[in-house]
């Protein structure tokens, strides 16, 4: 055994000492070990049998896949955010990478609808669309949980109702005021839809506990308490700005008009006004409104917007 080695199989024992292991069994243990290979640890049999159709549309697969991959993209966004909200010391550099990492896999979700607007036919989807009432993409828990992870509830609660909620309003009473609550609820009664009853049943006490744990350790939170040379970083103001535009505005609208060229005027199969709901002007759903001038605020969605979000897109 040579001195690397040597030095390889000593750390190898401290480790182990250190957790009260007995470092020979874990060292014998590699004697019997097989070497790992691409699909034991990617796991691509497991992955590929996950797609499971309901009809006999060929292009139903196109759309569940694609729906698939957006939640493997999430997972990274919410990865990369967690480890913002859970660092106890965060610097301008640290903070603008993260939020670069996620605005990348935003970008590549808002540019992806092409696989979507180009790739079904619209005649099978409106075929396999009606097997898949009430559910919705609406649905999405890993959304949501982006959405907590990113700014303070305040900034998600419908716009008609932000004035009576604060930060000492109890977490149910903000979770019925939601922005997205109006896309589940009849406007006349209240009354919620199945699309909204059902996505509830299985998320909201999830949800609740969520929006407390996110209360301080949100992504505007986290950084509204850095010192004030770190608020005022250009490069890291730039990155939340592209952020909160890319997954407020573009990547909304991206959605938007894909539903738009398959849907018309037709409900989405939840039930929900997709028009009214989606569109950033209603939404008004914005991250970190202290970074945008008050005339970029009033215009929120607005076209004039879309030259400065790309002007300051992170490098």
């Amino acid at each position: 055994m040579n001195e690397t080695q040597e030095k390889i199989v000593e750390r190898i024992s401290e480790k182990y000492k250190a957790i009260g292991q007995d470092p020979n069994t874990h060292l014998e243990g590699l004697v019997w070990a097989n070497p790992i290979t691409y699909w034991d640890y990617i796991l691509p049999d497991a992955l590929l049998s996950l797609q499971v159709q309901r009809t006999t549309q060929p292009d139903e697969m196109v759309f569940i896949m694609y729906h698939q991959i957006n939640e493997l993209l999430f997972k990274m966004i919410l990865w990369e955010i967690n480890q913002v909200s859970n660092a106890k010391e965060v610097s301008a550099e640290f903070f603008t990478e993260k939020l670069t990492r996620v605005s990348r896999y935003f970008d590549m979700l808002s540019s992806s609808f092409t696989i979507m607007g180009d790739g079904m036919q619209k005649e099978q989807y409106m075929k396999f669309r009606n097997t898949l009432t009430p559910a919705s993409g609406f649905q999405s828990a890993q959304y949501r949980l982006i959405e907590f992870a990113s700014t303070e509830l305040i900034n998600l609660i419908d716009f008609r109702f932000r004035a009576t909620i604060d930060r000492n309003t109890p977490y149910e009473h903000a979770f019925e005021h939601l922005y997205w609550q109006a896309a589940g609820k009849d406007h006349a009664t209240g009354k919620k839809n199945t699309l909204l009853v059902n996505f509830e049943k299985r998320y909201k006490a999830e949800f609740l506990l969520k929006m407390e744990g996110y209360n301080t350790t949100n992504l505007y939170t986290k950084f509204k308490q850095l010192p004030a040379e770190v608020k005022s970083n250009l490069q890291l103001q730039n990155a939340m700005r592209h952020y909160d535009y890319t997954v407020n505005v573009t990547w909304v609208m991206a959605h938007y008009h894909a539903a738009a060229k398959y849907l018309g005027n037709a409900e989405a199969t939840g039930g929900s006004d997709w028009r009214k709901y989606m569109l950033p002007k209603y939404q008004r759903r914005i991250f970190f409104p202290s970074l945008w001038t008050k005339d970029e605020l009033d215009n929120w969605g607005e076209n004039n917007l879309e030259s400065y979000a790309i002007l300051t897109k992170p490098i």
